[in-house]
């Protein structure tokens, strides 16, 4: 069986590094691990890199560039040619772009209201929810 393609909005990644015992760390996990294919392209990356190193996050840089070198290395990365208008927030096109380029299965983010509920081939759930789909009787 394939791995279920996921592009994971700023918001989860955040969340992610928030929170290591949280659902969200939980999927950034499944990506790292193989489990999922993570989806990303240039544009996604940059906004981790830039909000993830605020220093109200409290990342210690070093920390910041071995995390993001495992998500580049574990990600495939996609180059969208189509531009898309239709989050709520200009700023989350990117994800949508993104999903589209890549066929993918989910896009995984804390603010479902941002986005339609699908876009193409693509569901957008929130954490609970993938890992609810995926894995049963591990979102709890």
């Amino acid at each position: 069986m394939a791995r279920p393609a996921v592009v994971l909005d700023t918001n989860v990644v955040v969340s992610a590094f928030i929170s290591q015992f949280g659902l969200e760390r939980r999927v950034l996990d499944l990506a790292l691990g193989g489990h999922l294919q993570l989806c990303l392209s240039v544009e996604i990356l940059s906004e981790y890199s830039e909000v993830l190193a605020r220093p109200k996050f409290s990342i210690e840089p070093a920390d910041l560039a071995v995390s993001l070198s495992a998500m580049r290395k574990s990600a495939a990365i996609f180059v969208p040619t189509l531009r898309v208008f239709a989050a709520s927030d200009p700023e989350d096109n990117k994800f949508l772009e993104c999903a589209q380029a890549a066929g993918a299965d989910y896009l995984v983010t804390g603010n479902l209201r941002h986005f339609p509920k699908t876009w193409k081939s693509t569901r957008i759930v929130n954490a609970r929810q993938i890992i609810a789909e995926l894995i049963p009787g591990l979102e709890g």
